[in-house]
């Protein structure tokens, strides 16, 4: 009876090491218990309205990742940071901690997180799309994963929201005596704060989806954005004046809280990954063969649109100095080589 109970126990005792086995070999793929793959029902925050290319960025990622996992991975896309009370801040805030799944988000709004990420649109660093795509396949696209990597946020790819221009109800913008005394509604970060007191104005911060009520009452003057979001937002019917000075360049990021990622098996990684890529991609496509087209589109709906001279841009960047002189040190010398092209 003793060699009975003995031989017993050795046999459950290897049972036990092999079931161990078998489970951490399972754990490590994010299967479930039956060995299926998980599946899940994520939620994406977008800043803008579906009439944007991040909102069609977005949903070709949903559908596509819908399409290549027969269902098993659905991705919902709330506009207009409906997640977060309209607030983008509170939108990466939340990607980072876990209570959002994806975002798509300027990085001008991770400044919030980090005054580094400020560096990718520091004012007049970066002239056009040749410059910016050499930047963000390059050197400093690796930086700005590794810095969104350390606030918890796997970076999928990157998105253009585009350069930066300015609209305004009072008068043309040619030169930087003619930003003087107007109220002007900023993303609210230091950086931009400080670049547009340097500039004369008086600088607003507020929610993006509190601007046209401000415009339509008067409550600001004037506001800056990429010509995708004052077209898809309409702004043209509260403001009559344009300017296409290139100034400042505004990336998106397509992310996904990294904690959520580190825990997808490893081909689930490599597909959110690919398509994630190839969404991003397609953003930056549309959004640039858009541009053209709403600039005169704008122009059709009684926009007076201006774009300064070089003796008029080199005007501005001589005014921007400052900006330089405080801001190196906070981004970091290296950061800010790693985004000069």
């Amino acid at each position: 009876m003793k060699k009975f109970f003995k031989g017993r126990n050795l046999l459950l005792a290897m049972l036990l090491i092999v079931s161990a086995i078998l489970a951490a070999c399972g754990g490590s793929g994010g299967g479930d218990a039956d060995g299926k793959e998980k599946s899940y029902k994520l939620k994406m925050s977008v800043t803008v309205s579906d009439s944007s290319t991040w909102y069609e960025a977005a949903k070709k990622l949903a559908d596509d990742m819908d399409k290549e996992t027969d269902g098993r991975i659905k991705i919902e896309v709330f506009t207009n940071e409906q997640l977060s009370g309209g607030d983008s801040g509170k939108a990466v805030e939340g990607l980072a901690k876990g209570s959002i799944d994806l975002t798509f988000n300027s990085t001008i709004i991770y400044s919030i997180l980090d005054q580094r990420f400020g560096v990718a649109s520091a004012p007049f660093l970066l002239k056009d799309h040749s410059e910016v795509d050499k930047v963000f396949n390059g050197e400093g696209g690796e930086k700005l994963k590794e810095l969104l990597a350390e606030k918890g946020v796997q970076a999928l790819g990157y998105g253009e929201n585009g350069f930066r221009q300015i609209t305004n109800s009072k008068h043309e913008i040619k030169l930087p005596k003619d930003l003087s005394g107007l109220k002007i509604r900023i993303p609210g970060i230091t950086m931009y704060t400080d670049l547009y007191r340097s500039l004369g104005t008086d600088p607003a911060t507020m929610t993006f989806s509190e601007v046209f009520t401000a415009l339509q009452q008067g409550t600001i003057d004037g506001q800056e954005n990429p010509i995708d979001v004052i077209a898809s937002s309409k702004l043209e019917e509260v403001q009559d004046y344009l300017t296409l000075w290139n100034y400042s360049y505004d990336p998106l990021v397509l992310g996904m809280n990294k904690k959520l990622y580190g825990s997808l098996s490893d081909a689930d990684r490599e597909l959110f990954d690919r398509l994630g890529k190839e969404a991003a991609a397609y953003q930056v496509k549309i959004a640039r063969e858009k541009e053209a087209s709403q600039i005169e589109d704008l122009k059709a709906k009684g926009m007076n649109v201006y774009m300064p001279t070089d003796a008029e841009l080199a005007a501005f960047k001589k005014a921007v100095q400052p900006i330089y002189d405080k801001y190196t040190d906070i981004w970091g010398e290296d950061l800010l080589k790693a985004f000069t092209p």
